[in-house]
C-alpha cells in the first residue's frame, strides 16, 4: 500500500496510529529522473498516462544545431559548459534544457527536453 506524503511516521498526541486519508494514486506516482550524458545514443521508450509513450535518452552524442540561417545541421556534442537547471548537473555533465553545451560548431543552448522528447535540439548562440 502506498501512503500518501503527510508524516505518518508520527503518532497522534493522544497515542493512536496516523492513518492516510486516501492512498496515493498511480499518476501521483514520481519516478527518478530521466538525466541524459553526453555518449553514445541509448534511448528508453516508458508507458505513460492515457496508454501513450515517452522516448526518453539516456545519452547522447550529437545535437541537431540550429545556425540562424533556416538550416540546421548534425554536430558532435564536446561537453556541458552549464546548466542552470541544477548547479551539480554541470559537473556531471547531464543536458537538460536551458543547458549551454560545447560542440564542434561553437557553444549552443539547448532548446528541447532530451529527457523527454528523445532527442536534443539546439540553438547556436553568437560569439
Amino acid at each position: 500500500m502506498r501512503k500518501s506524503v503527510e508524516n505518518l511516521a508520527t503518532s497522534k498526541i493522544t497515542g493512536g496510529r496516523r492513518v492516510p486519508l486516501r492512498i496515493r494514486r498511480k499518476y501521483e506516482i514520481d519516478r527518478y529522473p530521466n538525466e541524459p550524458v553526453n555518449g553514445a545514443q541509448v534511448t528508453v521508450t516508458r508507458r505513460i498516462r492515457g496508454n501513450n509513450q515517452k522516448t526518453a535518452l539516456k545519452s547522447i552524442d550529437f545535437v541537431n544545431l540550429s545556425t540562424g540561417e533556416a538550416k540546421v545541421k548534425k554536430s558532435k556534442i564536446i561537453k556541458v559548459l552549464e546548466n542552470a537547471t541544477n548547479n551539480d548537473y554541470k559537473r556531471r555533465g547531464i543536458i537538460t534544457k536551458g543547458a549551454i553545451i560545447e560542440t564542434a560548431d561553437g557553444k549552443c543552448k539547448v532548446v528541447s527536453k532530451p529527457g523527454q522528447n528523445g532527442i536534443v535540439n539546439a540553438i547556436l548562440l553568437k560569439e
